[in-house]
């Protein structure tokens, strides 16, 4: 598989994902897993910033792949398929908006964000 079936790979797991992530027949590590993989793709902050140089995409290279990988390793086959058809068809219909789940991350931030302005304000 070359880099651009892995991205294209990439970009309908993080779906699927998050559509596996609302089943009630994935045990409960699988969904910790699939919410700290979208919370990761999604997040603006990133564990090592993008402007470093290399070091700043490789995390992005290595840690989001690694974490669909077990994510996807803990969730029972036949919920997984369903998901990723369920996935591939809201990709074709144009259906998903990003902006839609990146919505909770983004609230999350802002929190964080205003807490430490809080904090630090004083």
């Amino acid at each position: 598989m070359n880099l651009k079936q892995r991205y294209k790979q990439l970009k309908q797991n993080i779906p699927a994902i998050y559509l596996v992530m609302k089943s009630s027949e994935i045990p409960i590590l699988a969904k910790i897993l699939a919410f700290l993989t979208i919370a990761y793709a999604l997040s603006p902050i990133d564990l090592i910033p993008d402007f470093i140089p290399v070091l700043g995409y490789l995390d992005d290279l290595v840690i989001l792949p690694m974490l669909i990988v077990l994510t996807i390793k803990c969730i029972p086959k036949p919920i997984w398929q369903k998901a990723q058809n369920e996935a591939q068809e809201l990709i074709a219909t144009k259906q998903m908006k990003k902006w839609y789940y990146a919505l909770p991350i983004l609230i999350i931030w802002l929190i964080v964000v205003l807490i430490l302005i809080r904090i630090f304000w004083k």
